[in-house]
């Protein structure tokens, strides 16, 4: 099963296609220009079109095609192993030379089986003429069925990387949306104004204050953050407002505590992550038997990845984290940003933590420079 997904990772037949077709045309150009030089060709010389066909056609278009086979997967190899430019251009320089000399061998094997030549009246000379005399030929054949590859596999590049930038912002309107939508339903609007109304008559200051962080909040969600990666810094401050928030709504029920490394303020993480993470970790801890919450968000560094934790003291988990990636779209939206951005690169997970004194959301992606 393996060795399967191998090749159909390496070998790209709609490439092998273009390809053979591609030298299926040079051929059709040859026939043209040898049927035009036998017509009307000055000097006419002995001509053999069965040996034509199956030396300079049918044996050299299988040998060729097969050729540049083996080197289009050999370039895709190149490009996942990002070789400099300068080694993989004398790679090339030298494949183009070997293929010449690989024909001329198989040409020369094939009369030697099929009795066309002796060993006695075989002319090496005469062999290595042949091949230097078509050898700048082959060189520009070799480099404009390179040039095919290499277009084809930078087309292919560019065609995933524009779906998966439409994937993205896709992802990331969706996440708008979801938050947007979660914040705006009458249960947290109809609290959070509520709060702000009591705070006016108790703390004037404070109920401005709330109505600045829900401003700044909802201005974020819609309009602030057009990218997929911001700074942790500005993702910080995006929280910022909705922890001001939580903390009128739940005053003395509600303890965030941060344990972050400032380092790491400059690195890029995903746009909005850490807030659908804490509200899933606030709306799932709190159960009947705990009423009083302790939330710890941890951002470190370890092995170059960027770790964010979020945990907290409430009710344990009854079900795996995949089932809770099925069971809630905020969940399953975060895992599917992450995916799409670092692609197996990653991990994501939603646990009951080792100590059994609460659950913890665990995310680490590439630390880039």
């Amino acid at each position: 099963m393996n060795s399967v997904k191998s090749k159909k990772q390496f070998i790209d037949l709609k490439l092998v296609l273009v390809l053979a077709g591609f030298y299926a045309l040079f051929d059709l150009v040859l026939i043209a220009k040898v049927l035009y030089m036998q017509h009307f060709g000055e000097e006419k010389m002995p001509f053999s079109w069965l040996d034509f066909i199956i030396y300079n056609l049918l044996l050299d278009y299988i040998i060729v095609v097969s050729f540049m086979v083996l080197i289009a997967i050999s370039t895709k190899r190149l490009l996942n192993k990002k070789y400099a430019w300068v080694k993989i251009i004398s790679i090339h320089i030298i494949f183009s030379l070997l293929i010449g000399l690989v024909i001329r061998m198989i040409i020369d094997l094939h009369a030697l089986l099929t009795g066309v030549l002796t060993i006695e009246n075989y002319d090496f000379q005469k062999s290595i003429y042949r091949l230097m005399y078509v050898i700048d030929l082959n060189f520009l054949i070799y480099f404009a069925m390179v040039s095919i590859i290499y277009t084809y596999y930078y087309l292919k590049q560019f065609k995933e990387a524009e779906k998966k930038q439409g994937h993205l912002e896709s992802q990331l309107v969706n996440t708008r949306m979801k938050m947007l939508t979660s914040q705006l339903q009458p249960h947290f609007l109809f609290n959070t104004l509520n709060s702000i109304a009591v705070l006016v008559d108790l703390d004037a200051d404070k109920a401005k204050d709330t109505i600045a962080d829900l401003s700044g909040f909802l201005r974020e969600i819609l309009y602030d953050n057009d990218s997929n990666t911001i700074s942790l810094e500005k993702e910080l401050r995006v929280l910022e407002y909705y922890l001001n928030i939580l903390n009128v709504r739940f005053s003395d029920h509600l303890r965030i505590n941060h344990a972050i490394d400032e380092t790491l303020l400059s690195k890029e993480v995903p746009a909005l992550l850490l807030q659908p993470i804490l509200e899933n970790s606030i709306k799932h801890g709190y159960s009947y038997d705990y009423t009083d919450l302790e939330v710890l968000i941890k951002i470190y560094s370890e092995d170059n990845m960027l770790v964010i934790i979020v945990e907290n003291n409430g009710a344990k988990l009854n079900v795996g984290h995949l089932l809770l990636l099925k069971q809630g779209m905020g969940l399953s939206n975060i895992n599917d940003r992450l995916r799409n951005l670092y692609e197996n690169n990653y991990f994501f997970e939603v646990r009951n933590k080792l100590d059994g004194t609460g659950v913890e959301t665990v995310v680490k992606i590439p630390l880039k420079k």
